[in-house]
């Protein structure tokens, strides 16, 4: 045997499912493969093309797109590829581009096929690539139609006890009085074991006090017979349009003629009260502050279900902003009601991934406060008292204070807007490393309570000034990219070393955070508005400052590390724990690890691109 094909033969017992194969059948293949060389930027199957071929790639990289031209896959070294089309007997669903230049082993159709017919382990490991890829689609359909349904749990979810129920033959009385024993407003009314009909409190009301009826009569005389029911399998939703349909507030749900339950209308205000909509009208209605700090506590339920419901990380991140703020406007509100008229026009500004709409379940509070210059020294009491008092309401409904204590509460960051400009042009003036952690948190700032005026005025007096700071954005950059992935050798993960959280990658600082800062620079050094990094990175390819395919690499990055940070979070929800930004590696599965690594690298190469852009020479 030749050195190329024990080199193939060597290489291919290494990645799976090859690894699986005897030895005897691995050399039997060999010469039936090819090696073709593809160039950087070359098709190797385009959708719509069929393909007498199975790729494995042997050294490059290879990008996987769907029909949208969105990115599922970058295959790396030993990955197979193309085997759907030739499983299916049916043209490519997606496009294989060269990344890099790449080499490929060619493994003819009928070897391939047969290898499926004849070797369990090998086809097993494609029948689940193909279910993982079917599998992606659907959830990229879901993405692209998205919308958050808090009534998609099915009726037998509904049901959380077992049903209270009587004979039809029992009088009326007796019906009523089992009623209110077991404090249920419904009661299922039973012949032979099955459902005959069911009695509700509005019948009581409706057809036995208002009509006069003996109660000593059969309560079959007064009950709805046969009511309409549910299977277990109804959605909520479909169960909620049967009971609005028919103006009645309850129904039994029955499982091949035995009665589980009965959901009640009640019920399913109760489902929809994780419903973000629902939640941000109570907090906007909420009287007191202990009813916001109680309705405040509905926000993991909300993030754990939307999670569970394939929402992206984007529109995660959205939700629990908008629950955020009007948490932070409701407290300001009952705050300034309590303290009477403000001495002078403010604006509440938030700060951070508040700012970005990008809160998770494991923010802290980042504020602060811009005052009009009209505010004398003897109003910064009743400033102070404000902040005081909404800073330690949020602290109540699970916004930890700021370790570093960027808030309202802190003087320094409440101050009249001519104050504020010195500020930000200091910063921008003489970049030591204060401005640059400044640069960090005060550059993303959005207004939610008070006169949005104030900060408009600073807004915009800091963007026409941010482009030409050469120094500044260049101390900037060089922050976003000394901050480096968790990568290391042989493209394995970086972990945690020590502290509580070893052992952990942290997503928000190691993962996130890098995006973010990367798309602060490039969006300062345009004088955009936007404070979203995913609006960020729009903006910056718009304006040409990156390639559309570079910023949306980044976004992609981002999205998919948002998504394995919110999984984890759910899940801890779910287990009762406090949620962080710390995941173990045992908790992702190979498709998570090879896709973090690839978000790893291209935000690796996004940095490469701008430490380019903002030579050494600008820091001196």
């Amino acid at each position: 045997m030749d050195t190329e094909l024990v080199e193939i033969r060597d290489f291919l017992a290494e990645h799976a499912p090859y690894d699986t194969l005897p030895r005897p059948v691995l050399e039997r293949l060999l010469p039936l493969l090819q090696v073709r060389y593809f160039r950087r930027g070359s098709v190797l199957l385009a959708v719509g093309q069929h393909t007498d071929v199975m790729y494995v790639l042997r050294s490059g990289a290879v990008d996987i797109r769907d029909r949208d031209g969105e990115l599922v896959e970058r295959s790396e070294s030993g990955t197979s590829f193309a085997m759907s089309p030739l499983l299916q007997e049916t043209p490519s669903s997606y496009e294989f581009t060269a990344l890099e230049d790449s080499l490929v082993i060619a493994v003819p159709a009928d070897a391939f096929l047969r290898l499926c017919r004849e070797q369990a382990a090998f086809k097993a490991f494609f029948d689940r690539r193909h279910r993982q890829r079917t599998q992606q689609a659907q959830f990229a359909a879901q993405i692209a139609g998205r919308r958050f349904a808090g009534l998609r749990v099915a009726a037998r979810e509904l049901v959380t006890r077992p049903p209270v129920t009587a004979d039809c033959r029992v009088s009326i009385r007796e019906a009523a009085e089992t009623m209110r024993t077991n404090g249920v407003s419904s009661l299922p009314l039973l012949r032979d074991g099955r459902l005959a009909g069911i009695v509700t409190d509005r019948d009581l009301r409706n057809r036995v006090v208002a009509e006069g009826r003996d109660p000593g009569d059969p309560v079959a005389t007064v009950m709805t017979a046969d009511p309409v029911t549910a299977s277990p399998d109804d959605l909520a939703f479909e169960v909620l349009m049967e009971m609005v349909g028919r103006a009645i507030h309850h129904l039994p749900v029955v499982d091949d003629g035995h009665l589980l339950g009965v959901v009640t209308s009640t019920d399913l205000i109760r489902l929809e009260q994780a419903n973000p909509i629902y939640l941000v009208g109570d907090l906007r209605r909420a009287a007191t502050v202990d009813e916001v700090v109680r309705l405040s506590k509905r926000l993991p339920q909300v993030v754990q279900q939307m999670v569970e419901q394939d929402a992206s990380a984007e529109d995660v991140g959205r939700v629990a902003t908008a629950i955020g703020d009007a948490t932070a406007r409701r407290l300001l509100d009952l705050a300034a009601d309590r303290l009477g008229p403000a001495p002078a026009p403010w604006c509440w500004v938030v700060l951070g991934s508040q700012a970005r709409h990008e809160q998770g379940l494991a923010s802290d509070q980042d504020n602060a406060l811009l005052l009009s210059d009209d505010a004398t020294p003897g109003d910064q009491r009743w400033f102070e008292e404000l902040a005081r008092r909404v800073s330690d309401a949020l602290s109540a409904c699970g916004y930890a204070y700021c370790t570093g204590e960027v808030m309202a509460t802190n003087p320094r960051w409440r101050q009249g807007l001519r104050e504020w400009k010195r500020t930000f042009g200091g910063w921008m003036t003489t970049p030591d490393p204060e401005a640059v952690l400044a640069g960090s948190i005060f550059f993303d700032m959005r207004p939610v309570g008070g006169s949005a005026e104030l900060f408009t005025e600073l807004q915009d007096d800091v963007l026409a000034r941010a482009p030409g700071q050469k120094r500044f954005l260049a101390h900037l950059a060089g922050n976003a990219v000394a901050n480096h992935p968790p990568l290391g050798f042989f493209r394995g993960f970086v972990l945690e070393g020590a502290g509580d959280h070893v052992d952990t990658l942290n997503l928000k600082r190691k993962g996130l955070g890098l995006v973010v800062d990367l798309a602060r620079v490039h969006a300062l050094a345009i004088g955009s508005p936007h404070v979203g990094t995913q609006s960020r990175l729009r903006a910056v390819a718009t304006a040409g400052r990156l390639s559309a395919e570079s910023a949306a690499d980044l976004a992609g990055a981002m999205e998919f590390l948002g998504q394995v940070r919110l999984r984890h979070q759910a899940g801890q929800v779910r287990a009762g724990r406090t949620p962080d930004n710390f995941v173990s590696p045992e908790e992702l599965s190979p498709f998570d690890k090879r896709h973090l690594r690839d978000a790893f690298q291209v935000v690796k190469q996004a940095q490469a691109v701008l430490a380019r852009t903002y030579p050494l020479h600008y820091l001196s």
